[in-house]
């Protein structure tokens, strides 16, 4: 071990047997992470967590009494959403996820695919109405090829807005990773047309070396059907 830049203790992960150079890097660029050494103390999932709590910070997305859906959930933003919303007694929250999660004290979980048809009326009514916020830490699998890698992406975030577009209520929010320049024109249409504001940020918990970045709508506009059902 030796000390970085920053007089912290730097580990470094030798090589060995048939590991490759890119799980070397990621061991390495976890085990001297701080982010995901507080995570570990304080009991959050991921250091996912922080970047939420800084978005929050500076937004206040997140408010007492909301109702907020956790899309391709890892358990790190549920965990924030909950004790911000005062889940489950006062707010409430749903995660989403084509895999099981571990149970998170606060937090409804439901193992579905939020591109079935079926899954905004599924999800309003474990709400029991509409959503406040929409918010999605996902990232689509990679290729290794960039041009198929960004349709991935973009896809997979206009489809998380349009499912937010059907279950969220008038003035709600919509939160989602997007990678390299951002949302792309055609999404960035799409929520202009649907959100009052729509901007992008990249909270300090966001490694510097990462193209991660994340697009925040707020103010959904509503339409005429879910204006109708309120």
């Amino acid at each position: 071990m030796a000390k970085d830049s920053t007089g912290r203790l730097h580990v470094t992960v030798k090589s060995k047997g048939k590991r490759k150079l890119s799980s070397k890097l990621w061991l390495e660029r976890q085990l001297n992470d701080p982010y995901v050494a507080q995570a570990k103390r304080e009991g959050f999932r991921s250091r996912a967590a922080y970047k939420l709590t800084e978005i929050d910070d500076k937004f206040h997305v997140l408010k007492p009494g909301m109702t907020v859906v956790d899309l391709g959930a890892a358990g790190g933003w549920s965990q924030v959403a909950a004790k911000r919303v005062g889940a489950p007694a006062r707010g409430k929250v749903v995660a989403i996820d084509l895999l099981e999660m571990g149970e998170i004290p606060g937090v409804d979980f439901a193992q579905l695919d939020f591109l079935a048809d079926d899954a905004p009326s599924r999800l309003i009514a474990m709400l029991g109405g509409r959503a406040d916020l929409v918010m999605s830490d996902m990232a689509a699998n990679t290729t290794g090829h960039r041009k198929t890698d960004q349709l991935r992406i973009v896809g997979l975030v206009e489809a998380a807005a349009l499912f937010a577009a059907e279950v969220l209520k008038p003035g709600g929010a919509f939160l989602a990773k997007v990678f390299q320049s951002g949302a792309d024109a055609e999404l960035l249409a799409q929520l202009k047309r649907d959100f009052a504001s729509v901007k992008h940020v990249k909270p300090a918990a966001s490694r510097q070396d990462s193209s991660e970045r994340y697009v925040l709508a707020t103010g959904f506009r509503g339409g005429l059907k879910a204006e109708a059902e309120m």
